[in-house]
């Protein structure tokens, strides 16, 4: 089952951290980057496919993207 994008960017974030206290060895710091680099172009993909939906979404009746601010 896949993670899902809060799991992943909790994930990554730890990734992150690790890698900036430096304690690892270069080998475990590379196969954490490697993990971290695709997590991260997973989440962006996410994101990409969520705003594209968002703007289907959005489309008026004739097809022009009508925007409105959100709600903060």
């Amino acid at each position: 089952m896949p993670k899902s994008f809060e799991e992943s960017i909790n994930e990554l974030e730890k990734i992150v951290h690790q890698l900036e206290e430096g304690d690892l060895s270069l080998e475990a710091s590379l196969e954490l980057f490697e993990k971290g680099v695709k997590l991260s172009r997973d989440c962006r993909d996410r994101l990409t496919k969520a705003e594209r939906r968002i703007e289907v979404l959005m489309k008026d009746a004739d097809g022009t993207l009508r925007a409105e601010p959100l709600e903060e």
